[in-house]
């Protein structure tokens, strides 16, 4: 499907309070007169009718003191003067430096709309974390570009080898994270490929076996074949037209992967082949593979079974990490799929994520470099992870070097995460997206957390066509290593967003 055929429809928040950044107070003296229900375009105030009563002030829709200067502001409009704003001491709780609470509701915003939030109060591109996407900015040219956004192109390949299998080619040059079942609920699972399906992209299993409720999708949904082989089986590798080997991940290099006990479910147990309530390990390496020659055997095994399948094959980021990409294209694989440290959940343990995989803008370029020195980037595609937290963060990754990228924690964001980093509990996730809990996981269903990912992919697709005709490019395939357009502001007098 065609980002233009996307059906966008608005989908609020499941919970009656969000975390605003700014309170709105009605105080007695408020006549319950209608004046800032008429009056704000926003919709923070509603009037009950029937009822003649002013209901609650919805404080998460309210873009606060800039409003001053519209003629509509509530509070110089309400004739008893009765209400007041002022900024919310609990939104300095949300978020962290790397997804601060601006970028958190951005996020929750575009999950909404399907739109950019228009709020001119919200930093919600860029982090405070003081280094990596956040210290760069794209370096716009002075005279605006005549190009059709109608023109312009956001489809890329996955396959450039030419090797006769499958030549997919995805409308948005991004696709979700392995999201394993256990890790994340059941309805996360199934919304997550549904969204891919509605966008012509992908998402991709985890490494905790094939639940039979996404087979609609199979044609969206990579299968993943990671270290402790859990649920994999030749039926589901068959069914799917991309096979990702998870080798690791860059926030948990060196560690391989951990499902704790309580979310070891009875379902969950009988999809991984493993005992209800047991801790579940993956180890670091898969023990058959110590070499390159080991590895072609790998991805051989896979194309074997499964003939039009592509292979893509997911590693972490160590200082090698280019002659692993050049390994892996003599191997035989189609996607590159570097996993930076700043991905992962709050189930990666903060010692890794922080300290030990090389961070994801390094390696881009790194990478990118390698493979055309080898003469192998025309024919290898490169995918990166770990760290994308918005559109621009896409656009400055693709700038590096990589043709696409691979999102979590942003869709997990869209589903109102609040980044509390109880995600290895079995009811640690207080929303129910990263829990087998039963009664969590039915806090909502599949049709909204669908419509919530759809409008967020529509959002960045939205910002993503408006950079290209800033930088008068036809297709997103012209920005690929194109840092020329990026500055990094510690070194610039001079910059732009």
């Amino acid at each position: 499907m065609k980002p233009s055929t996307v059906k966008i429809k608005k989908m609020p928040s499941r919970f009656k309070h969000q975390v605003p950044k700014y309170k709105v107070t009605r105080s007695a003296a408020c006549i319950n007169c209608g004046t800032c229900a008429k009056s704000c375009p926003y919709g923070v105030h509603e009037r009950q009718e029937g009822h003649n009563k002013m209901s609650v002030p919805i404080d998460y829709k309210c873009i606060g003191l800039e409003c001053k200067n519209n003629d509509f502001y509530c509070v110089a409009k309400c004739p008893r003067q009765a209400l007041s704003i002022s900024l919310n001491p609990m939104y300095e709780t949300l978020g962290d430096y790397r997804w601060t609470a601006d970028m958190i509701t951005g996020t929750w915003i575009m999950a909404e709309t399907g739109y950019p939030p228009e709020r001119k109060d919200l930093e919600y591109n860029i982090g405070n974390s003081g280094g990596g996407f956040d210290k760069l900015r794209l370096k716009f040219p002075d005279k605006p570009s005549k190009i059709d956004k109608l023109e312009i192109s956001t489809e890329i390949p996955l396959n450039k080898r030419n090797d006769g299998r499958a030549n997919i080619v995805i409308s948005t040059p991004v696709y979700g994270g392995g999201m394993s079942f256990g890790s994340v609920s059941l309805p996360t699972m199934v919304s997550k490929a549904h969204n891919a399906a509605i966008w012509n992209t992908f998402t991709c299993t985890g490494e905790g076996g094939y639940p039979e409720v996404l087979q609609p999708y199979n044609d969206h949904v990579i299968t993943q074949v990671a270290t402790g082989l859990f649920g994999v089986r030749e039926e589901t590798i068959q069914r799917v037209k991309i096979v990702e080997f998870k080798y690791a991940q860059g926030a948990k290099p060196g560690l391989g992967g951990h499902l704790l006990g309580e979310k070891n479910t009875e379902s969950v147990a009988r999809m991984r082949e493993a005992v209800k309530g047991t801790s579940l390990f993956s180890p670091f390496p898969f023990h058959s593979v110590y070499s390159i020659e080991d590895h072609k055997k790998h991805i051989d095994w896979i194309k074997q079974m499964n003939p039009d399948a592509l292979v893509s094959v997911k590693v972490s980021t160590p200082n090698d990490v280019d002659m692993v990409a050049v390994g892996s294209y003599y191997a035989g694989a189609h996607i590159i799929h570097i996993d930076g440290g700043y991905g992962g959940t709050g189930a990666a343990p903060d010692i890794a994520k922080k300290n030990i995989a090389m961070p994801i803008e390094y390696a881009i370029t790194k990478v990118h470099n390698f493979l055309k020195d080898e003469g192998a980037r025309d024919t290898m595609t490169l995918i990166a992870s770990g760290g994308i937290r918005t559109a621009h963060d896409l656009v400055k990754a693709i700038c590096l070097g990589a043709d696409g990228a691979v999102i979590g924690t942003a869709e997990m964001v869209s589903l109102e995460c609040v980044r509390c980093g109880n995600c290895e509990s079995g009811r640690g996730c207080a929303r129910g997206i990263a829990s087998t809990d039963s009664e969590l996981a039915d806090l909502f269903n599949e049709e909204w957390a669908t419509q919530r990912l759809t409008n967020m992919y529509h959002a960045w697709n939205i910002q993503l066509v408006e950079i290209l005709q800033k930088f008068g490019m036809r297709s997103v395939r012209e920005l690929v290593g194109r840092t020329d357009l990026l500055e990094h502001i510690d070194y610039s007098e001079k910059s732009s967003n």
